[in-house]
């Protein structure tokens, strides 16, 4: 990877500042804190949710996991839904901001970004592309095309925790899981391709992809994970 960025943190007040500044409307749409697991924690969470985006540690457990992954899917048919928004990551660092487009990409209908933002202009220019040429856009846009770079910047700054820098390597890593044609897709731009965790539907979509996060954590040596959600707005209409 060349081009490194400060990377973000997990702060749903800082995602939602980002994501408004490119293009989300957040009095409809927002981010939140999952506290918990458990089905009366996650009654706390407001509907619809579209989109879980988990921060966890990289570890050798979580590794072995990855590999061993990656191994048992080669030589398979991969059918993914014609409509699946996924993009490699080609920046270092750039991790949280990947799974918040990756949230925000699978749900563009409900979603309607703003006229002329850079939500719009994105999804738009990389519409007919392949996954790592949208990775590749993302990280060299044309002259005049659509720039995240100084959004990215300025929210990365924006956490409550110390800022590091952009050449540090850190162990954390976001994903995305979300839904598609009634499928629960996790959804990472370090990985070959999505990962189709089964079948799911909108109502039953956040207590699947809990199942999927704890499943994470059962696979770590780590408890260090945070999760946050991508739902309706309380009171947005």
């Amino acid at each position: 990877m060349g081009k490194r960025w400060v990377p973000l943190e997990s702060n749903p007040e800082v995602i939602n500042e980002f994501t408004q500044k490119l293009g989300l409307d957040t009095s409809k749409y927002s981010f939140c804190d999952v506290f918990g697991l458990d089905p009366e924690l996650l009654a706390m969470i407001p509907q619809p949710c579209l989109a879980l985006v988990l921060l966890f540690p990289i570890t050798e457990a979580t590794e072995a996991a990855k590999d061993k992954q990656e191994k048992e899917l080669q030589g398979r048919d991969l059918k993914q839904p014609a409509g699946l928004f996924y993009m490699k990551q080609t920046i270092g660092n750039a991790c949280g901001t990947i799974g918040v487009l990756h949230a925000l990409g699978n749900h563009q209908q409900q979603l309607k970004f703003g006229e002329g933002s850079f939500l719009t202009t994105f999804m738009q220019d990389t519409a007919a592309m392949s996954p790592a040429e949208r990775g590749a856009f993302l990280e060299n846009p044309p002259s005049g095309g659509p720039d995240i770079d100084s959004a990215h910047a300025e929210a990365a700054q924006g956490g409550s925790t110390a800022t590091p820098p952009a050449e540090a390597n850190t162990n954390l890593h976001f994903v995305c899981l979300t839904y598609s044609d009634n499928r629960l897709f996790e959804l990472d731009g370090r990985k070959q391709t999505p990962i189709d965790h089964g079948a799911t539907s909108a109502d039953s979509f956040l207590s699947d992809a809990a199942r999927v996060v704890q499943e994470f954590i059962a696979a770590s040596d780590s408890h260090n994970f945070n999760v946050i959600a991508l739902t309706a707005t309380p009171g947005g209409g």
